[in-house]
C-alpha cells in the first residue's frame, strides 16, 4: 500500500472515494486488527496513511516527529513516511474547525460538552479551546479521570450550549442510536456530530427537529482528507476543492425520499427520477409485499393495520440505510415519526402535494378505497406530510412535471 486509511473497521468509510476525486494516487482502505497493528507500523510499508478508530492515539509512539498541534492534542490521524521516518499530523483539527464554521456554530463564550474520550474527543477539546469556549467537559459512559458521566452531565452541567459528539453512536450500520437525551439540555444552541455515515444521524435529526442548528461530520471528513493530501504530496490543494467535493459527495450519497397521499404518484415519479439519475428505485410497499409474501390488502384484512405498520417500519429502517437511492414510500409512512427520522438520515424528503381532487381512490389501497376515505386520509395527514418534508413540491400536473420540479431542487 502506498496511500490509504488504516482502522479496525472501515465498512462505513468514504475516505477512498474522497481522495480519488482530486488526487491521482491509489488510495486503499486497510483494516488492521489490534493484534496486527504493531507489525503494520513497524514494517512501515507505505508512503502516507490516514489513521482512524482505534489507532489515533496508539500510533503516536511509532512516530519520529509529531507536529505541535498533534502533540498538543495527543492524537494523530495523518502519517507520512519520509525515508523510513514517520511524521505525524492532526488534520482532524482543521476538519472540525471547518465543520463548525460550515454549520454556522460559534464556540466563543459557550459551554461545550464533548461526547466520548477517544482521539477525536481530544481534537474536539482543542478546537473548543482555540474557539474561545467558556468551558469544556468530556462525557463518558463510564467514570474516568478526565470525563464526567452522562448522569453527571444531566445533573450538574445541564446548561451546556454546544454538543460535539465524537463517539461512534449512530454510525452505520448501527444507525438508529443516539448518544444523548437532548430534552434534558434546555440551553442547547448547536450540535455537531463527527459521524458522517449516515449523513444526518438520529442526534442531528433530533436537534434539527428542536430548531437547534446541527450538522453531521461529512464536511469535516472532506476537509481533513484534503488537508491530509497536502501532507501526502507536499503540495497545496486547489482552492475551493473542499466545497466542491462535499457538494458532489452529499448529492451522490443522499437518497431522494418521496412522501405523499395514496395516488399522489410517488412510485411513478420515483421511477422517472431513478431513470434520469441512474439510481436504484426502492418502493417500500413493494418491499413489504416481498417480505410478507402476500398483497397489502390481504395483510390488512388478515392481520390488521398495526401489523402492517410494524412491517412498514421494519422495511423503512432497512432501506433508509441505503445511499444514493430513490425511495417511494407508502401513504401512511409518515404516521410514525421514527420512520421519518430513519428516512432523513441519508435522505432529502420531498412531499408531493397533489390536490385532493386529483387523488383517485382505488381498490388496492385499503384505507383509500372510496372518495370519502381518501378525503378523510387527506384531512388527517396533510399537516403531517408538510411538517415531515424537507421540501414541498407542487404535485399538480403530469408525473414528468412533478419529477422535473424535484430534480430542479435536488440538482441545483
Amino acid at each position: 500500500m502506498k496511500y490509504g486509511l488504516i482502522g479496525e473497521h472501515l465498512g462505513h468509510s468514504f475516505s477512498r472515494e474522497i481522495h480519488m476525486k482530486f488526487c491521482d494516487y491509489e488510495y486503499e482502505l486497510c483494516e488492521v486488527s489490534p493484534r496486527d497493528f504493531d507489525a503494520f507500523m513497524m514494517k512501515r510499508d507505505f508512503l502516507a496513511i490516514n489513521v482512524t478508530i482505534p489507532y489515533k492515539e496508539l500510533v503516536v509512539p511509532y512516530l519520529y516527529y509529531i507536529d505541535d498541534k498533534a502533540k498538543e492534542i495527543g492524537a494523530v490521524n495523518t502519517v507520512v513516511n519520509r525515508g523510513g521516518k514517520l511524521y505525524g499530523y492532526n488534520t482532524d483539527f482543521l476538519g472540525m474547525r471547518a465543520l463548525l464554521f460550515h454549520a454556522g456554530i460559534s464556540l466563543e463564550n459557550r459551554k461545550v460538552a464533548v461526547l466520548g474520550t477517544g482521539g477525536t474527543s481530544k481534537t474536539a477539546v482543542a478546537v473548543a479551546r482555540d474557539g474561545g469556549a467558556l468551558g469544556t467537559v468530556k462525557v463518558s459512559r463510564r467514570t474516568c479521570e478526565d470525563a464526567i458521566t452522562y448522569t453527571e452531565l444531566y445533573k450538574d452541567f445541564s446548561d451546556v450550549e454546544i454538543i460535539i459528539n465524537t463517539t461512534p453512536s449512530g454510525m452505520y450500520p448501527n444507525n438508529y442510536t443516539c448518544p444523548i437525551d437532548l430534552s434534558r439540555l434546555p440551553n442547547l444552541l448547536g450540535v455537531i456530530d463527527a459521524v458522517y455515515n449516515p449523513v444526518r444521524t438520529l442526534l442531528v435529526s433530533e436537534a434539527m427537529r428542536r430548531g437547534i442548528p446541527a450538522e453531521g461530520g461529512l464536511y469535516m471528513l472532506v476537509e481533513q482528507a484534503v488537508r491530509a493530501s497536502e501532507y501526502f504530496l507536499d503540495d497545496k490543494a486547489p482552492e475551493g476543492i473542499v466545497d466542491k467535493i462535499y457538494r458532489e459527495l452529499k448529492d451522490k450519497k443522499e437518497n431522494i425520499v418521496l412522501i405523499g397521499m395514496p395516488a399522489s404518484g410517488k412510485s411513478t415519479v420515483g421511477k422517472i427520477i431513478a431513470e434520469r439519475l441512474s439510481r436504484e428505485l426502492i418502493d417500500t410497499d413493494s418491499e413489504i409485499v416481498k417480505s410478507a409474501g402476500v398483497a397489502i390488502p390481504e395483510i390488512f384484512e388478515k392481520l390488521g393495520e398495526v401489523h402492517f405498520r410494524n412491517l412498514e417500519s421494519e422495511v423503512i429502517f432497512e432501506v433508509a440505510k441505503n445511499s444514493g437511492a430513490v425511495i417511494a414510500t407508502g401513504g401512511g409512512a409518515v404516521l410514525r415519526c421514527e420512520n421519518i427520522y430513519a428516512l432523513k438520515e441519508n435522505g432529502r424528503v420531498y412531499f408531493i402535494d397533489r390536490p385532493l381532487e386529483a387523488l383517485i381512490p382505488t381498490e388496492d389501497r385499503p384505507l383509500s378505497k372510496t372518495r370519502e376515505a381518501i378525503e378523510k386520509r387527506f384531512n388527517e395527514r396533510y399537516e403531517i406530510y408538510r411538517s415531515s418534508a424537507d421540501v414541498i413540491i407542487d404535485g399538480d400536473g403530469s408525473p414528468y412535471d412533478v419529477a422535473e420540479r424535484i430534480l430542479g431542487d435536488f440538482c441545483k
